[in-house]
């Protein structure tokens, strides 16, 4: 760690507590509960019989305030054996991917006393293999918690999950419960980059933690230290590092696939913001709860190196290039000012109007890095606009980009993992208010659609290769458990990216946006 010599932070002190095998969870696919079991959980619906173990008629559950609406839990007490939970699923025939995770996810809630746990999940109108990825998707992410600096947190950890099924149906829920698994680690592993404290995990740390995992995943991994960051010219990520005492780091990360196992795919570039710590810098920020979610400023890069973790896993058949800009945004002496005009990579001038509109002075750099590969698409992901969370709450991050080929790849994508995606427009009218009288641009436009002047700020540096944008500063954290979202750091973008990544077929390079 390099600020552990002051800050007295522990040598046992780990930034992705999530992959340390003693905290794995061991999920399994059987015909029969597993003896030693502490909780049971039965997916049930408003009609039909009762699974039966349960002994106490509709009735009886109906008087205790059970209907079997979607995600509703009740305990029913039993003398002996392991606590039994019914958790509702509302009408069978209007189950879907969503619901079904949903309604693991309220069992391991329901269930969070317990480590050990089994589910029933019945019988559920969806392909098998469907059914364990989700089922193991919804519970491995609801009982997350983060921990790392909270030994006292009274949290009792999940040790296993047993996924009751017919056994005519094993082999494939047992093949969708491994991607589940999959999906899940990814996840929970950006979640703990994200909810890491700022003095735990800088730039240089999560350029080490890069370094790690990417040995270990098969990553070409290359780290930019600041010197040859100069030598890039990438100026955005320079001057908001102006004011740190910490170095900046580029993390670039290639995978690629096996090609003896697949023919030669796609190439996806991917861009994530790591500000480290957004205290706005000389525009500083006002010292109110929002303060507390700055630390998670990096959670688009934490996504995409959560999800480049696992392509290999899933078997990926597309060419994945990721650049990771990492710093955090400090007010000091040598902070960047306003009137500073920066150069971005390239060569384009900017002139700095506000010293909080940091994101995207270090995504230009990397927008311009990656298409310098030149891919069939660039995606970026980041923390950008708090105008994205007024417009589109903490549920649904917003889309931007030139390609709506590429934009209804996107927005598929997080259909089918639930996280929302709403496109908003690219409008160039609005492009005149980042006009600079000094430089070929600034860094503010006007005070509305700030979501839009800054997506089109970022569209200046993409050229012609078709991109789009995802601004999650409203989907980044949970102010509350709530499904699978577990408090903190949600981890969104992950799962979607890839799904995207995995999927990713290329598009016209003519295709302009909606």
């Amino acid at each position: 760690m390099s600020v552990g010599s002051h800050k007295l932070i522990p040598e046992s002190f780990s930034a992705a507590p999530s992959l340390d095998p003693a905290n794995a969870v061991g999920v399994l696919v059987v015909s029969e509960v597993s003896v030693g079991l502490d909780a049971v959980g039965f997916l049930v619906g408003p009609t039909g019989d009762l699974p039966d173990a349960v002994t106490v008629p509709r009735e009886a559950l109906a008087g205790l305030g059970f209907d079997a609406t979607p995600g509703q839990s009740l305990l029913v007490p039993q003398q002996f054996g392991p606590q039994l939970y019914l958790v509702g699923t509302g009408p069978a025939d209007e189950i879907t991917d969503a619901s079904l995770r949903d309604a693991a996810a309220a069992f391991a809630r329901a269930a969070h006393r317990h480590p050990r746990v089994g589910l029933h999940p019945g019988v559920v109108p969806l392909p098998a293999e469907l059914v364990g990825q989700l089922i193991t998707e919804g519970v491995l992410l609801a009982r997350y918690r983060y921990t790392a600096v909270k030994p006292s947190s009274g949290h009792v950890p999940l040790i296993s999950l047993d996924i009751v099924v017919a056994p005519e149906q094993a082999g494939a829920v047992a093949d969708g419960a491994h991607r589940g698994e999959i999906l899940a680690r990814a996840t929970n592993l950006a979640r703990d980059l994200a909810n890491s404290p700022p003095s735990h995990l800088t730039a240089t740390d999560l350029a080490d933690v890069a370094v790690r995992l990417g040995a270990d995943r098969d990553l070409e991994t290359t780290i930019f230290d600041k010197a040859q960051i100069i030598e890039l010219g990438c100026g955005g990520l320079l001057g908001v590092n102006a004011g740190s005492v910490e170095e900046p780091r580029i993390i670039k990360l290639v995978y690629r696939p096996n090609s003896a196992l697949a023919a030669p795919g796609a190439r996806l570039a991917l861009v994530g913001k790591g500000i480290m710590y957004d205290s706005g810098g000389i525009s500083l920020k006002p010292s109110d709860p929002m303060h507390l979610a700055m630390k998670m400023d990096m959670a688009g890069a934490a996504a995409v190196l959560g999800a480049l973790t696992a392509l290999k896993d899933l078997g990926c058949s597309n060419e994945v290039t990721a650049f990771l800009m990492c710093t955090d945004n400090m007010p000091s002496g040598s902070a960047m000012k306003l009137g500073d005009v920066l150069h971005i990579r390239g060569g384009t001038t900017v002139e700095v109007k506000n010293t909080d509109a940091e994101g995207r002075l270090v995504m230009s750099d990397a927008l311009v890095l990656a298409g310098e590969d030149a891919p069939d698409a660039i995606v970026d992901i980041a923390t950008l606009t708090g105008a994205a969370l007024m417009a589109l709450g903490q549920h649904t991050a917003a889309v931007f980009g030139t390609s709506q080929p590429l934009i209804d790849q996107a927005v598929a994508a997080g259909r089918a993992v639930d996280e929302s995606l709403w496109q908003l427009p690219l409008e160039k009218r609005y492009r005149s208010q980042l006009d600079s009288e000094v430089a070929d641009l600034s860094n503010m436009g006007g005070k509305y659609a700030g979501a839009t002047t800054a997506a089109l700020f970022l569209a200046e540096f993409v050229g012609d290769i078709p991109w789009a944008h995802l601004d999650i500063a409203g989907t980044m954290q949970a102010e509350k458990d709530e499904s699978w979202r577990s408090q903190g750091a949600t981890g969104f973008g992950t799962r979607l990216l890839l799904e995207l990544a995995t999927r990713f077929t290329p598009v016209p390079p003519k295709a302009p946006a909606a």
